[in-house]
């Protein structure tokens, strides 16, 4: 017994700490997350015919993030799930809501996100603006399946949906 233990305890160190050090990446830099649904239709499918997509995460500080990009976030709704969408205003921003023909100021420590496919997408236009501290990184590129592995772009939401605050 006491020789398998000596035989065995480097190779059970090595993975133990490999899983923390594994764990402190996923947690600190960068994590792997699984599209489901339509929403985000073109720039992601969680609905295709061979299986799920999937994205690569990057962490980023709070704040860290401009109109246009695509973010992880805790749905304000199911804080067990995360949901994945374009972060279209930032706190201070006025914002046209054409669905409801109005206009809306992103209050301060929030944000607005939609889908790329709004007719699919149950977004801020549902829920209202999002808290940055839900939000927990951004989208940076597909990497399954390999036939749609590349770059997630930044796309600015269309002009006059989006009136930036103006530092005076």
């Amino acid at each position: 017994e006491g020789m398998a233990w000596a035989a065995l305890k480097p190779v059970v160190k090595a993975c133990i700490g490999g899983s923390l050090i594994g764990i402190t990446v996923s947690d600190r830099y960068f994590s792997v997350a699984a599209v489901h649904g339509g929403s985000m239709r073109p720039t992601l499918d969680g609905t295709t015919a061979d299986g799920r997509e999937y994205a690569v995460v990057k962490r980023s500080p709070l704040y860290d993030y401009s109109r246009g990009e695509v973010v992880v976030f805790v749905s304000p709704a199911d804080h067990r799930s995360r949901t994945i969408k374009r972060l279209i205003g930032l706190p201070g921003d006025w914002i046209s809501v054409p669905d409801k023909e109005e206009i809306r100021q992103i209050p301060e420590g929030h944000c607005w996100v939609e889908g790329d496919n709004g007719s699919a997408s149950w977004d801020s236009r549902s829920y209202g603006p999002v808290p940055l501290g839900l939000v927990q990184g951004r989208v940076t590129h597909v990497v399954w399946p390999p036939s749609k592995m590349g770059r997630v772009d930044k796309r600015v939401p269309p002009e006059g949906r989006v009136m930036p605050q103006r530092n005076l």
